[in-house]
């Protein structure tokens, strides 16, 4: 049986990583995006060794691990190097997202793709349903600017680069309001959870 996959997306500051652990919390396996991203290109992985070879050991910290800083800058500066770096990347990520999204041993009819870009990126052609984390913009600014210690300019201009939060909202199958009391979005969470148990066993 294959697993139906919905993805989780949300803007920065939407309260993502508190709602999937809702849902861990009822066995649901999920995998982020992010983190997948990010264990891609740890030393030994084949695509650091292309990222090295390609842009010199320059991008390559003391310990053999990726330089972020100095390849965020370097593609920042040089689109057309952005580009070669998601040509060489998304299709890896993509591949290793699929891999994780089938553990074995699972037996929930569904599982989790957690991916802020879900919906700006191809990401959204893996999944059967998209839920998206909702609350204001106002809170977004707030929260983000708390946890990240980051100048309101900064957040707004990241808030910016995403889909803005009426689009994002049309293009999801369910809601959850995230500007609610814990217990509130608890019991949205068991809700849908109980939904999808039904629809996709």
């Amino acid at each position: 049986m294959s697993l139906a996959i919905v993805g989780l997306t949300g803007g920065i500051g939407s309260g993502k990583s508190t709602v999937v652990r809702l849902f861990g919390a009822l066995g649901v396996h999920w995998v982020d995006a992010d983190d997948v991203a990010r264990e891609v290109v740890e030393p030994g992985m084949p695509a650091l060794n292309a990222i090295a070879e390609h842009f010199g050991d320059e991008v390559l910290l003391a310990d053999g691990a990726l330089d972020r800083a100095w390849l965020r800058q370097k593609v920042f500066a040089e689109p057309e190097e952005r580009v070669w770096l998601e040509a060489l990347l998304h299709p890896i990520i993509r591949d290793e997202i699929i891999r994780q999204l089938q553990p074995e041993n699972y037996t929930l009819p569904y599982t989790l793709l957690v991916s802020p870009l879900l919906l700006e990126t191809d990401q959204h052609e893996l999944t059967d349903k998209t839920l998206v984390i909702d609350v204001p913009e106002s809170v977004q600014l707030e929260r983000t600017m708390a946890r990240d210690d980051n100048s309101r300019e900064q957040v707004e201009r990241i808030m910016a680069a995403q889909m803005a939060r009426e689009d994002r909202c049309a293009k999801a199958d369910a809601i959850i309001d995230n500007n609610q009391p814990l217990v509130e979005v608890e019991r949205q969470v068991a809700e849908l959870h109980n939904q999808w148990l039904l629809e996709f066993s």
